[in-house]
């Protein structure tokens, strides 16, 4: 049997305040959001009945609002209380939570001032990004003729909508090639990241990760350097070049929904899934749920 579409599920959403049966929480067809990409958004996991950072994430979701000119009507503390309502209400323990703030219909054109702006909270079961066989073997990535655009072009440090379709058009092209995901360039043609995910390289026991100037610095990604630091391991951001990886041993993604996922194979480069990113894994399985301090 087919999955069900994510209109037709089942249980409540948030949405302006209530809870809304999951169908009905609809948003007009002349939607600012729909038509100028005025949204922006969160991703959160919950583990053993708890979301894993989630002060964190609704801090950069109201962040992310301010950069994009929105005047949220709700505070954090309600977005929240209204994320843990939820969890509760849906009778999920190990889920995903997706908040969202947009801008309505009351004007349709590029200026929107006028428009009211919205919020709401879905959470629904969903497990790991990538399958779990992928995920032990390491995942192959194919490399994107898209590019992270520079700061001066685009709110590059917005959790925003816009910013994910040339994310789609990546991933879109690598799975139609055989790949799991895709690994893209800033405009600099420096390493960023994958389509949903940070990356970290491994060389002479030491992690190499990209300095985040144009594109998340993820909320995940701290977490595993925190996680690498509290083992010894020395954490260098800095820029990377793609010939660079050549000489990288290791490589994994991270983020709220690949979580820790190892590489084994970038364009023409190989990797290892070795100790490293092994032992990273389980402490971010361990933090997450609570079993690591």
């Amino acid at each position: 049997m087919a999955a069900p579409s994510f209109d037709n599920m089942n249980g409540k959403i948030w949405m302006d305040g209530e809870f809304r049966d999951w169908a009905d929480a609809k948003v007009h067809v002349l939607t600012h959001a729909m038509h100028y990409a005025s949204s922006v958004f969160e991703g959160q996991r919950a583990y053993k009945g708890k979301i894993f950072k989630l002060e964190e994430h609704t801090e950069r979701l109201f962040a992310s609002a301010e950069i994009l000119g929105m005047n949220v009507p709700y505070t954090p503390a309600q977005i929240n209380d209204a994320c843990n309502e939820l969890l509760e209400i849906q009778g999920l323990t190990d889920a995903y939570c997706r908040p969202v703030i947009w801008r309505g219909s009351e004007m349709m054109g590029v200026s929107a001032q006028k428009n009211t702006i919205h919020a709401a909270v879905a959470i629904w079961e969903w497990p790991s990004y990538f399958s779990p066989g992928a995920r032990l073997k390491g995942l192959r990535l194919e490399i994107s003729k898209w590019r992270r655009p520079s700061p001066e072009t685009i709110p590059t440090q917005a959790k925003a909508a816009g910013l994910y379709l040339i994310c789609t058009l990546s991933k879109h092209t690598a799975e139609a090639n055989g790949f799991d995901d895709a690994l893209m360039m800033d405009y600099r043609g420096q390493i960023a990241e994958a389509t949903g995910a940070n990356i970290f390289f491994v060389k002479d026991g030491e992690l190499h990760t990209p300095t985040p100037d144009c594109f998340l610095d993820g909320i995940t990604r701290r977490s595993v350097i925190a996680l690498a630091k509290k083992r010894g391991i020395n954490v260098i951001e800095r820029a990377i070049m793609p010939e660079e990886m050549a000489d990288f041993e290791q490589a994994f993604l991270t983020g709220t929904a690949a979580e820790v996922t190892p590489l084994a194979e970038i364009g023409p480069y190989n990797f290892t899934v070795g100790e490293i990113t092994k032992s990273l894994m389980l402490d971010y399985d361990a933090l997450v749920r609570g079993e690591l301090a």
